[in-house]
């Protein structure tokens, strides 16, 4: 759905990060949980049975990106001081890459995420360096990642493998 560049404006006028504390773990739970709704509620399980998967499976996330990730960096995305999602960045001399970008279900398809990611493609561009991410096959973020200039670099049956590049003349437009 096209939305008005007026709308979008106001709406990236008032989303803020925030570095991510101990205390924000709650919330990123619920968060994974949003995000993964969907998916596990059609597995017939009872809700019991999934709120401990979607629980079980978020520890085990955080766990793997503290192990993989040590230094990246995790922000809370704030729409109006309500917390709406998270950013997680790994950043190195002359690559970053975009581990996780999540917003709560009633925060997308609004224009944050394109938002936030132009506002990171933009830091790549100044700093000349590679941005990679990596995205679930038939995730609908794979149409916004294409549409800002990612490329498929690889694959796998669940996912895929993209990147983006700055070149002299490429121009992000910062929301």
């Amino acid at each position: 759905m096209d939305r008005p560049a007026t709308l979008d404006r106001c709406i990236t006028d008032t989303i803020t990060l925030r570095s991510a504390v101990t205390e924000d773990i709650s919330f990123l739970a619920r968060l994974y949980a949003d995000t993964r709704r969907q998916e596990v509620s059609a597995w017939g399980w009872p809700p019991e049975q999934q709120a401990w998967f979607l629980r079980m499976q978020f520890d085990a996330q955080r766990r793997s990106y503290q192990a993989n990730f040590p230094k990246a960096s995790d922000h809370i995305v704030f729409r109006d001081d309500e917390p709406i999602g998270r950013i997680l960045i790994s950043r190195d001399a002359e690559v970053m890459r975009l581990i996780d970008i999540a917003l709560i279900g009633n925060q997308r398809r609004l224009g944050i995420g394109t938002h936030l990611l132009r506002n990171l493609l933009e830091e790549c561009h100044t700093l000349s360096c590679t941005l990679h991410l990596q995205v679930a096959q038939g995730n609908p973020a794979l149409q916004l990642y294409e549409r800002l200039g990612f490329v498929q670099t690889g694959g796998d049956p669940m996912y895929l493998q993209m990147e983006w590049r700055p070149t002299p003349r490429q121009k992000v437009v910062a929301c």
